[in-house]
């Protein structure tokens, strides 16, 4: 009976450990304000603390590169744009849908030099067009196009990360560039540019926080933690943005001047996937398939979960 009392504290030990050891790693970008903030403020460690679990900050230059660390089991947790996580899916990734931002409007733009001839959409056909392949500013390509008449087909696609887009941009080895914030509010702080489209009047495309299946079906208790964590961020976000531009410029590494052009047109909202949200998003993915952007049909149903916030 000693041994088996013996053997059963031991094995309990070992439960402890392995629980205390449990680690949630969540991805992010540059541009993501809400997880700056948390990372820094230690506020998510702290809720999730008495738990067990900790938390691992991995950094990544856009979502594409991080939905391709969910899908490869090195991330649990991450948020994008709208884009993202249907390239993954039309890819085969069984990623989960589990919280939405509201859709930007003007944090996201196709821009050319000041004195570009290029005053439209239109007068992109046949020229060389730099953007992230399978970022938000993708879809906004694709929309934009369509509106006008046009398809991807017809401009010379030039896949290219922030970092070296900008580098082409300024060189004028491209004549437009599809970018985000904050880099397109540096762009428009440093350069001056034009902006011939921003997302006004084109099918809304909502910020969306993916995890893993595998932290959805074992974790949810701590997925919702992290959900709270962002969702109570982003409230307070929207009400103290000069308390977010002193935290963000050196973080970001961005005067602060940028930091407010970029927050001024920013809104947090986190939220659960209601069934307009997500035929939202389904109407996203079927535009992009419609395009030939992506090689096959994906379907959103079955990649929800329902998460339920807690009451104020």
């Amino acid at each position: 009976m000693k041994k088996v009392m013996g053997a059963l504290l031991l094995a309990l030990g070992v439960m402890s450990v392995a629980q205390a050891a449990d680690v949630v790693r969540i991805g992010f970008q540059k541009g993501g304000g809400l997880a700056l903030m948390i990372k820094k403020n230690g506020s998510l460690e702290r809720a999730l603390a008495p738990t067990g679990v900790s938390v691992k900050w991995i950094e990544f230059p856009a979502g594409p590169q991080m939905l391709e660390a969910l899908n490869a089991g090195s991330v649990d947790f991450g948020s994008t744009g709208a884009p993202p996580p249907i390239f993954s899916q039309a890819a085969g990734a069984d990623l989960v849908y589990v919280a939405a931002e509201p859709p930007p409007v003007s944090g996201e733009a196709i821009i050319v030099k000041a004195d570009s001839p290029i005053r439209s959409v239109a007068d992109l056909r046949g020229k060389k067009v730099a953007f992230q392949r399978g970022s938000g500013s993708h879809l906004l390509l694709v929309a934009a196009l369509e509106k006008a008449g046009l398809g991807i087909r017809d401009i010379q696609a030039t896949y290219l990360p922030p970092a070296e887009a900008r580098a082409a941009f300024e060189a004028g080895a491209i004549d437009a560039w599809v970018i985000w914030d904050p880099y397109l509010a540096a762009a428009q702080h440093v350069y001056r540019p034009r902006v011939i489209a921003d997302r006004t009047g084109l099918l809304p495309a909502y910020g969306f926080y993916l995890a893993s299946r595998k932290l959805v079906e074992r974790s949810p208790a701590t997925l919702s933690t992290v959900l709270e964590q962002f969702a109570a961020t982003g409230q307070w976000a929207n009400t103290h943005q000069k308390e977010m531009i002193e935290m963000m410029a050196p973080q970001v590494g961005v005067p602060k001047e940028v930091i407010a052009t970029w927050l001024g047109r920013a809104h947090a909202g986190t939220m659960p996937i209601t069934p307009d949200v997500a035929a939202s998003q389904q109407k996203v993915a079927d535009l992009l398939y419609k395009e030939k952007v992506i090689p096959r049909p994906v379907t959103i149903a079955g990649h929800v979960w329902t998460w339920k916030p807690k009451r104020p």
